[in-house]
């Protein structure tokens, strides 16, 4: 609403000039500009809010100035920028500059800025009011619209865009001018007939209803172009239906044919490659999203006419995404390709195979009459990959999670099939990968529940609803506190106290784990240095570190600015990584925690015994403490094997020189067992469950 100077008092004058700005504020986000202001004499600026996102600021959190634009302009742009301004101040117009900036993150962008130099009533430029434009999206699809053109103009074939009701041409690359001898502005100006001599009005409409009727992608047909001196030479046409510029046209691609038949079983194989690159994945050579929708489609309507059954399999390749991050993606590549030769050996002739992107792949079984051929076909794909595979000189254990549907007892129709499937491997993914799992219906509401979780889950990392509790950790030997470890827990608003198990996998699935362990760590060392600071003496902090978190770039400048906010010292830290985390990809976790033990951090194997390790590897792996996992203690002293076991752990950390701590402890008889056998620590129920902090305090003053 206009103000009006004649009726409106300031009160209301000044709540629609409000209005006004928030409007304008709103329309500045919306088109992602920013208005600004500059005084020529004390070079102080003016910026909106949008002003400062475009250059990386919170809003309001600097005073900028003529100087803050200078900072942030790339060097090569600057003297234009100076050009700009001068031209401006002397010609009493609005001037347009356009370059780029880094902003405060160091992202580039380009802008595109507007300005008008105002005067005095002396005629003295007194100060710059403009805008600035964030045009990277714009100066992005330009760039690359420049790059297709090149690719197009250049291409090897003649490119031809023409009229679909005047035959007209619309568009001529330059291969095709140089072909038949036209300059472009000549060649546009003629039809298909001047060139194609045999070609007739009537076939090219037979062709164009052919085309429509059978809704075909393209047609393919040859014919013979007459060049401008007269000479002639055969091509290949592949032409398709389009619109150019808006109206109804066809793209024709020819190629030239003319020198023999050779060239011609040559331009055969590939319009073969080429249909068989749009329905098969280039990097494992499998069908491809686009074919196994076709795949999926026939094995339906067989099965219907028929009246037998399939199972889909969806197959996800466990922690791949590790494999990316730490080893690169042209590793990531060949483990996909590996995987893919494998599956391959584990089905019949008439299944098959797809990969529909990424690490996920399906598997179309036939003419099944038993979930029993269908287990085994899983149990096959599983212990398959169970053999590890050396790619450069990494050995990787690849695992899969594979759900599984069947037509027609889950699903009738494509997406039923697909979606129950996926809910499956989601399900195998919860049981702790590396397994199958058949769609039952609790699985539809199990994924649901998985959605909320996984909403609630960013809201706890925002709100920090997590806490930490503590567990003793106990020298037998002379019954002193040794340490204790660092375990987070979820208070949620409304459910209450969430169990780690409901919880860690989704966050490790979905990369939230770094977040978390970060807060855990910030909580953590906190604690530990309020204890000190009161005299309390809780020894050695453990920590568990996942791997995501280790692959961070940021890690180890992280975990010391950490340590420094909190007044913690790196000799009260130990770091926990499981054993099978680190076996997934022994030598790229070698190097990095070797890494963290340059650093004065001590570095325990969590889980030890669950795991594939490799002596060599091991004693490669600058471990200070080997953690028994809690499974070999439960059956003591029932289980003789597990006791065995034990015992090898045992020796074998005492030969590499390394500590040892034995986990789940709860009786008497266990810890009489390991301190038998030289565990120099336990934690377990037996001295205390994780306690919160408040409890912990108690524990300390009273132990």
């Amino acid at each position: 609403m206009p103000i009006d100077v004649q009726k409106d008092d300031l009160q209301t004058a000044l709540k629609k000039l409000k209005v006004r700005e928030g409007n304008f504020q709103q329309l500045e986000k919306i088109s992602n500009f920013g208005s600004w202001e500059v005084d020529l004499i004390t070079k102080k600026s003016i910026w909106s809010e949008n002003s400062y996102r475009i250059y990386g600021y919170e809003p309001f959190s600097i005073e900028p100035t003529l100087d803050t634009f200078f900072l942030h302009i790339l060097p090569q742009d600057a003297h234009r920028a100076k050009l700009a301004i001068q031209k401006a101040i002397q010609s009493h117009k609005v001037e347009t500059f356009q370059g780029q900036l880094h902003s405060k993150s160091g992202k580039i962008k380009d802008i595109l800025i507007n300005a008008q130099a105002l005067y005095n009533k002396d005629g003295m430029a007194i100060k710059f009011i403009g805008i600035t434009q964030d045009i990277t999206k714009v100066m992005q699809l330009q760039r690359k619209s420049k790059e297709l053109s090149n690719i197009i103009e250049n291409s090897a074939n003649e490119i031809y865009i023409v009229d679909w009701e005047t035959n007209q041409y619309l568009y001529a690359n330059q291969t095709a001018c140089d072909a038949l001898g036209y300059t472009k502005e000549e060649l546009l100006s003629l039809n298909i007939f001047d060139i194609n001599k045999e070609l007739t009005p009537q076939r090219v409409e037979e062709l164009k209803q052919s085309y429509t009727q059978t809704n075909i992608p393209y047609i393919t047909k040859q014919t013979i172009h007459i060049r401008k001196d007269a000479t002639s030479y055969h091509v290949q046409s592949n032409i398709q239906k389009t619109y150019y510029n808006s109206q109804k046209a066809y793209v024709i691609f020819d190629n030239d044919v003319t020198q023999n038949i050779m060239v011609s079983k040559l331009v055969e194989k590939q319009s073969k490659l080429l249909q068989h690159r749009a329905n098969h994945d280039e990097l494992t050579n499998l069908a491809n999203r686009a074919q196994f929708q076709e795949q999926l489609t026939t094995a339906i309507s067989v099965a219907k006419k028929e009246g037998s059954s399939f199972a889909l399999l969806f197959l996800d390749l466990d922690h791949f995404k590790d494999i990316n991050d730490s080893l690169g993606h042209d590793i990531g590549d060949r483990v996909l390709q590996e995987f893919s030769k494998k599956l391959g050996k584990c089905i019949r002739a008439q299944d098959t195979i797809a990969r529909l992107g990424g690490d996920e792949f399906t598997v179309i079984l036939h003419n099944i009459s038993k979930r029993s051929d269908i287990a085994m076909v899983a149990d096959k794909i599983i212990d398959a990959m169970k053999i590890p595979v050396k790619i450069a000189s990494n050995m990787l254990h690849i695992t899969t999670s594979i759900g599984i549907s069947i037509y027609p007892e889950h699903a009738q129709n494509k997406a039923g099939l697909l979606k129950f499937a996926d809910t499956a491997m989601y399900k195998a993914k919860d049981q702790g990968r590396n397994n199958y799992q058949f769609y039952s219906e609790g699985m539809t509401a199990h994924a649901y529940k998985r959605v909320i979780m996984e909403n609630s889950l960013r809201i706890a990392i925002k709100e920090e609803q997590f806490s930490v509790y503590y567990q003793p950790q106990i020298n037998i030997f002379n019954n002193q506190l040794a340490g204790m470890e660092a375990l987070v827990r979820w208070q949620h608003p409304t459910l209450g106290m969430v169990s780690p198990i409901d919880f860690i996998p989704l966050a490790e699935d979905l990369g939230l784990i770094v977040e978390i362990d970060r807060i855990v760590m910030k909580q953590a060392m906190q604690q530990f240095s309020t204890w000190s600071k009161h005299g309390l003496y809780p020894g050695k902090l453990s920590l568990n570190l996942a791997m995501q978190q280790l692959q961070q770039n940021d890690f180890i400048s992280n975990l010391f600015n950490t340590m420094k906010e909190c007044d913690f010292q790196k000799s009260w830290l130990e770091l926990e990584v499981t054993e099978t985390q680190v076996m997934n990809n022994p030598m790229h976790s070698i190097k990095k925690l070797q890494e963290i033990s340059d650093n004065g951090i001590s570095i325990s194997i969590d889980d030890f015994g669950t795991g594939y390790s490799s002596l060599a590897y091991l004693k490669k792996l600058p471990l200070s403490k080997l953690k028994i996992d809690k499974s070999f203690i439960d059956d003591i002293p029932n289980d003789e094997d597990g006791m065995s076991i034990i015992r090898a752990i045992i020796a074998l950390a005492k030969s590499l020189n390394l500590g040892l701590i034995a986990e789940g402890v709860e009786t008497e008889v266990q810890k009489d067992f390991l301190l038998q056998n030289s565990c120099e620590c336990v934690q377990g129920y037996i001295y205390s469950k994780p306690l919160p902090s408040q409890e912990m305090t108690t524990f300390l003053e009273t132990f």
